[in-house]
């Protein structure tokens, strides 16, 4: 084993070296830090090895390896169990403590109390920081100390506690000096972790469009959004910088955005039984029709709607969908076609470069209007005045869809939306 005692800094979805708080927190022990990664096996148990997001982690690591050379540190990186991994660790190098930020997934929250506890029956001490959100979920409560489950109660305490403090970062940058000093080693290809490498695109973050982000966002062939979803999901840029953006550029609707993201997380956390159930058990008596045929069509893109269509194939060959598109892409599959949110939740999930387990669920039960927060059932979103008021000239679903494009819509608009109405007030 080693002598020297170091600090292991385990990056999770938090890709970066500048402003991250555990890393920040770690640093300044004064102790070498040591950074590692590691390819969990339940995540490619779920999503597989082709899986365009281990790619694009891959990547980003590969670049956080070659600056942490400048600084004569290296990262290392794993693939396996993270206990097993761990448990390897500890015998080869003197870990006095193991620092990482906090993750809210159910999944996530089980493993971590697992490495606390398998760490500490060694010695070593486990913490943990909150660094992809802005307040930890227990954090904001209402008076009662009870979470909030509305939004708009949820925010308006969000921005009451909002101190400076909160969002003008952690500078991990001024103790690079001590990360742990090694020599070069080879980073591992993608074939040796076991990762079947695959193009993929991602977009640049345009934080110039929080100027007037309340103007264009929704319209989705302008391309007026920030780019960042990815970037926030895996942690390459920091959410603190957003919200800093946000209030210089005195941008309540962008500011908005970044709580909707705290204000899921924190759902997640308290009431982790969402990410398979609906969150109003009330609407655990539907019956969706869960037609296989009908869902296939909407998976295929042939729904005969174009802004549909037109977002399912921007997901398929980007993964991403413009915000707008996702909300009538789901309210569709949901109210127009009376199928269970959680297979398009699962479909989702499969193909977006920026999944997110708690905005994905929040955002689909939204939609489908059996989640947390007073989004009614009777809200179905039409999929031609959507297209006629945030795609006027057709640019987006011109863009996406062939020019041959006719195909007759598998169900009426109006005879959905009142199937769905009488569905819902069924229960």
């Amino acid at each position: 084993m080693m002598s020297e005692r170091i600090i292991i800094f385990w990056f999770r979805r938090d890709l970066r070296l500048n402003d991250n708080h555990g890393l920040y927190q770690a640093l300044k022990q004064k102790i070498p830090v040591l950074p590692i990664f590691i390819f969990d096996d339940h995540f490619f148990s779920q999503f597989g090895s082709t899986d365009k997001r281990f790619s694009l982690i891959y990547d980003q690591l590969s670049l956080l390896n070659n600056q942490l050379v400048e600084h004569k540190s290296t990262l290392r990186v794993f693939r396996g169990k993270p206990i097993e991994v761990f448990d390897k660790i500890i015998q080869q190098l003197n870990i006095d403590a193991v620092y990482a930020n906090e993750d809210y997934e159910p999944y996530s929250i089980q493993r971590d109390r697992m490495i606390e506890k398998f760490l500490e029956s060694k010695g070593i001490k486990w913490q943990c920081f909150p660094d992809h959100v802005i307040f930890r979920p227990q954090e904001i409560l209402k008076d009662d100390q009870k979470p909030y489950t509305v939004f708009t109660p949820y925010k308006n305490k969000w921005l009451h506690s909002l101190s400076s403090e909160k969002y003008l970062g952690f500078p991990s940058e001024n103790y690079f000096c001590n990360f742990y000093k090694q020599p070069y080693i080879n980073f591992p290809t993608p074939h040796d972790l076991g990762i079947q490498y695959q193009n993929y695109q991602i977009r640049s973050p345009q934080l110039e469009n929080i100027v007037d982000y309340e103007k264009y966002r929704d319209f989705p062939a302008m391309n007026k959004t920030t780019n960042v979803s990815v970037h926030l999901r895996f942690g390459m840029i920091s959410k603190r910088h957003l919200v800093k953006k946000a209030i210089e550029n005195n941008n309540p609707v962008y500011l908005n955005e970044l709580i909707w993201h705290d204000f899921f997380n924190q759902i997640m956390f308290h009431f982790p039984k969402v990410e398979k159930e609906n969150f109003n058990s009330r609407f655990n008596r539907l019956e969706w029709l869960n037609k296989e045929s009908d869902f296939e069509l909407w998976c295929q893109a042939r729904t005969g709607y174009p802004l549909v269509d037109a977002g399912i194939k921007e997901l398929l060959e980007t993964g991403y969908m413009h915000n707008r598109v996702r909300m009538v892409v789901a309210s569709f599959l949901c109210k127009h076609l009376l199928i269970d949110w959680r297979w398009g939740e699962l479909f989702f999930a499969q193909h977006l470069m920026d999944y997110d387990l708690a905005l994905n669920n929040g955002n689909w039960q939204w939609c489908a209007g059996t989640g947390c927060d007073a989004a009614p059932f009777f809200r179905i979103f039409n999929p031609i005045s959507q297209q006629q008021r945030f795609d006027p000239m057709g640019d987006y679903t011109r863009s996406w869809l062939d020019k041959n494009y006719s195909i007759k819509p598998i169900v009426e608009h109006h005879f959905a939306r009142e199937r769905a109405l009488s569905w819902y007030r069924g229960i």
